[in-house]
């Protein structure tokens, strides 16, 4: 029981760590995986080009708040 219990926030937690990943690397990937292609994912995508930085600040957002 204690087992299944520790696999499963394991398995949440690294979840969370690859999508906080792919946020840092290409901003829209990371909001893709959290929302999908919701009007968050095309905003991504937009601030990714005007600029890297405010790409990433948005994916990490977006995928911390959900």
């Amino acid at each position: 029981m204690i087992s299944a219990i520790y696999l499963l926030v394991i398995n949440i937690a690294s979840k969370l760590v690859y999508r906080i990943i792919f946020a840092i690397i290409v901003p829209p990937l990371g909001v893709f995986l959290e929302r999908g292609c919701a009007a968050d994912f095309w905003i991504n995508i937009l601030l990714t080009i005007l600029g890297y930085i405010p790409g990433i600040i948005h994916a990490l957002y977006i995928i911390l708040k959900y």
